[in-house]
């Protein structure tokens, strides 16, 4: 049987999630820049051997009331977002200092939860993210804590984290923590407590073992880190809980560390396919000619040039039939053109759009990755 670490190293593009507790030391609430150096040099080796890594990371709320001097204990909601905003500076030049040891360039993007489910803002940070990473450089996320009030009360990076992974296809994604993995009880109050190495159903008998929130500087729990298994999952993802209280923690999971891995049934690409499969309704239709419709049988993606006919009103990202030049359904996907640009380009060759519309986008009107047919 294959080692649970197998998921992890043959990856191809995978998403870390960093806990405030392993970034920033409890008393001082200063960086702990040894543990820091230690992750840049597991991410240097991830990448070295081809894997696309993109870091998701609290912290800068546990930075920034140390900067502003700011009480211990809760803080309000004002003090909070003030504090992210102080902290957020000082993180990013950290990842900055760290990975460019390694000349990994870092690239800082700032998102809230709605950024990851209003459709149009998903497909706006979807690109940003896919450009960066074909460029060769590290993604670092956060929470836009300065605005995002709800993240801030439940400390959802957790859930960030498994949203940004099924946004952009990962293969797999790690939440470093101060716990190793899942337990049948709380550890802290039964040491005996079962340890949960695999999970490949998150039955109500595993949801029932999240515990509450463990530690001061963070504010997420056993429970956010399952309802990001439940994301992560359906959208193809592996996902581990991992220790994070060491040093070199990514490399430790590719030892054979201990660590609770939740095993998606499916690929990223299949999982995508099924949603698409799987939507109620359709925006529009796009009739297809005899040209259009063998090439598509071959596996390709749709272009504009073998779209006849656009009906309906729709956005950019939404769900479109496809229809055959005898009205028959093909199948369906998602658009990368709003229905307006879409007339536009219809029967065109893709390396005229840039001249239509005034802009460069896709050279296809629905990409085969993100087509099915019937």
């Amino acid at each position: 049987m294959a080692a649970l670490s197998d998921r992890f190293t043959t990856a191809k593009r995978v998403v870390i999630k960093i806990g405030s507790a392993l970034l920033v030391d409890g008393e001082t609430g200063k960086l702990r820049k040894s543990w820091l150096s230690a992750l840049a040099e597991d991410i240097s080796v991830m990448r070295e051997r081809g894997q696309e890594v993109l870091i998701v990371s609290s912290g800068s709320i546990a930075l920034g009331r140390q900067i502003l001097k700011l009480k211990s204990g809760v803080l309000k909601l004002e003090e909070s977002q003030a504090a992210a905003a102080a902290g957020q500076i000082q993180l990013a030049h950290a990842y900055q200092e760290f990975l460019g040891i390694y000349d990994l360039n870092v690239a800082q993007i700032l998102l809230t939860l709605g950024d990851t489910e209003e459709r149009r803002r998903y497909l706006n940070a979807r690109s940003t993210l896919s450009t960066l990473l074909s460029l060769g450089a590290v993604p670092v996320i956060n929470e836009n804590d300065t605005i995002a009030t709800s993240e801030i009360r439940y400390g959802d990076n957790d859930r960030l984290a498994a949203r940004v992974a099924q946004m952009i296809g990962a293969d797999c994604l790690v939440l470093l923590s101060d716990v190793d993995g899942l337990y049948k009880e709380d550890p802290s109050q039964n040491p005996d407590a079962e340890f949960i190495s695999e999970v490949s159903n998150l039955t109500e008998d595993i949801l029932s073992m999240a515990g509450g929130v463990q530690t001061d500087v963070g504010s997420g729990g056993m429970v956010t880190k399952l309802k990001a298994a439940q994301i992560a999952m359906a959208a193809g993802c592996h996902m581990y809980i991992a220790s994070g209280t060491i040093q070199h923690p990514l490399t430790a999971i590719e030892r054979g560390a201990r660590t609770t891995c939740f095993v998606a049934a499916d690929t990223p690409r299949s999982a995508r396919k099924k949603w698409i499969a799987g939507g109620l309704s359709t925006q529009g239709t796009y009739c297809v000619d005899a040209g259009a419709l063998q090439a598509l049988s071959r596996g390709t993606s749709l272009l504009p040039a073998g779209v006849t006919k656009v009906i309906g009103t729709f956005e950019r990202g939404d769900l479109i039939a496809i229809e055959g030049p005898h009205g028959e359904e093909l199948g369906r996907g998602l658009t990368a053109y709003s229905s307006e640009d879409a007339l536009r380009i219809i029967g065109h060759k893709s390396s005229e759009i840039a001249k239509i519309l005034g802009y460069s986008g896709r050279d296809e009107i629905v990409h085969r990755d993100e087509l099915v047919l019937d």
